[in-house]
């Protein structure tokens, strides 16, 4: 069987909500679904033009996600915990930049993975690429469920690359 592999990056961006949401349904599982919510946030906020709107949603995140008091609460590391304070004198849009990096770069590094060996995941693989596949009539190869062989004179497709190792800046 063809494994479809989806970068991290894909999966919890606005093109994949489907993949997004058994994701998140992974992280709740994990006892970490504060980092997508919290990854979510900061992209939101990211949109926001209005200043006072822009304030209030960062204020909202802060206090969800980065204060030592919220039960949702990421894990951050002193500096970039500092980083964020500092900006919060005078939120913007890219206020929690540094704090989204460090929390996609976890789920990249540990959660991922893990998703990745899951059967949540296996369940997503095989639905896109059921959904992708041509109808049975064609004369694309077929699968063998029995042998999760491919069959048939035309060539298994390509794996997927690999997931990016790191996010640009900025992204």
């Amino acid at each position: 069987m063809e494994v479809v592999n989806i970068e991290v990056h894909n999966l919890i961006g606005d093109c994949m909500t489907a993949g997004r949401k058994v994701f998140r349904d992974f992280l709740r599982g994990e006892y970490s679904e504060e980092n997508i919510m919290f990854w979510l946030a900061c992209e939101e906020l990211k949109r926001e033009t209005d200043p006072d709107a822009v304030e209030e949603k960062a204020r909202f995140i802060y206090e969800d996600y980065i204060s030592i008091l919220s039960p949702k609460e990421v894990s951050l590391d002193s500096r970039v915990r500092e980083i964020v304070n500092r900006n919060m004198v005078e939120p913007t849009p890219h206020t929690f930049d540094e704090a989204q990096l460090q929390i996609y770069t976890l789920m990249h590094r540990d959660s991922y993975p893990r998703f990745v060996n899951s059967p949540l995941y296996k369940t997503l693989a095989r639905i896109s690429s059921d959904a992708s596949s041509p109808p049975a009539a064609a004369t694309a190869p077929a699968l063998d469920p029995a042998s999760e062989s491919v069959s048939g004179s035309a060539p298994a497709p390509a794996p997927a690359p690999a997931p990016d190792p790191e996010p640009a800046a900025g992204q």
